[in-house]
């Protein structure tokens, strides 16, 4: 359960020995040389000191719990990092900046760039090389793209509402993989459904012509045609539908309608990696909120985020 009164979200020295235990459940791990022999890292102590700083016989070298992950070099209190994940990590439609600026009690300016940080940690840019392509034989990938934005109704001005278009492989009943592309086209669309779903897999789209030529390198490639209010079917065992990346997209846009309401070209990656994290740690999955923070809490190490550092 999402308890508010845990120590770890109030006490700063809470949230370190909470962070120890998750990086370090064996005892503290050296964060230049990763040597972890418990005689050769010894423990700092003195009034100019400050609580948690190891010292490491091997490199000679000290370090923090928070070394090399997003929160090294940062002034905000652990328990306030510690805080921002479980919040971001709970809220399935996310939490906007301005809000953690209030319940955090930091500039808004600090809370941005810490939901940043929290979105790098969750972001998988290399999915492939520990959990492969999505789907495999004898599993379905449904394939679906969309454009979010404003709504020009809602505009002032006569101008189109600014759009961007994203594209979501969902693995039935598994994970989920988005990008956001520059136009929805083959072009585009191509490159990322080969890297990332398995030709082995049984491919579902639309009746959109830009995957005729991609569904035939699958096992197999079924379409529903939405322009004949067709949206699922049975054959051959199997329900064809894209109604699992409709229900993905559907979340997306009332997070960014409703959350945070406009979101830059240069930073959708980052939001798109945080609704993909959500969904591939979701309840169905047997992932509570708990374990869900803790996740993008250890998805951190070995991640910096700065702000002259670009985004991907």
């Amino acid at each position: 359960m999402f308890d508010l009164a845990n120590p770890i979200f109030t006490d700063a020295d809470k949230a370190r020995e909470h962070l120890e235990s998750l990086y370090w459940p064996k005892g503290p791990t050296c964060r230049h040389c990763r040597n972890a022999d418990a005689t050769r890292i010894s423990k700092l102590a003195g009034k100019s000191t400050r609580p948690g700083v190891y010292w490491c016989n091997e490199c000679g070298k000290p370090f923090t719990v928070t070394v090399g992950t997003v929160m090294e070099d940062s002034k905000i209190p652990l328990n306030k990092w510690v805080l921002a994940f479980h919040l971001m990590a709970a809220s399935k439609k996310g939490m906007s900046a301005h809000q953690l600026h209030r319940m955090l009690g930091v500039t808004y300016k600090t809370a941005w760039f810490l939901c940043m940080r929290v979105r790098e940690a969750m972001a998988d840019y290399e999915p492939n090389k520990n959990g492969g392509p999505l789907g495999g034989s004898g599993k379905v990938v449904e394939a679906d793209e969309t454009v979010v934005g404003g709504k020009s109704k809602n505009r002032a001005f006569d101008d189109p509402a600014p759009k961007k278009a994203v594209v979501t492989l969902i693995e039935r009943g598994g994970r989920a993989r988005s990008k956001h592309i520059a136009n929805i086209d083959s072009k585009h669309l191509r490159p990322f459904i080969m890297k990332n779903a398995s030709r082995k897999s049984k491919l579902n789209t639309d009746e959109a012509a830009y995957y005729i030529h991609m569904g035939r390198e699958f096992a197999d490639h079924r379409t529903v045609d939405h322009s004949r209010s067709e949206y699922a079917y049975v054959f051959d065992g199997d329900t064809v539908t894209v109604n699992h990346a409709e229900n993905y997209f559907s979340i997306l846009k009332r997070g960014i309608y409703g959350t945070f309401h406009s979101v830059s070209e240069a930073h959708m990656s980052r939001y798109l990696a945080e609704f993909d994290f959500r969904f591939n740690n979701r309840e169905k999955l047997g992932v509570n909120d708990a374990v869900r923070s803790a996740k993008a809490i250890l998805a951190a190490e070995g991640k910096r985020l700065t702000y002259h550092q670009p985004a991907h």
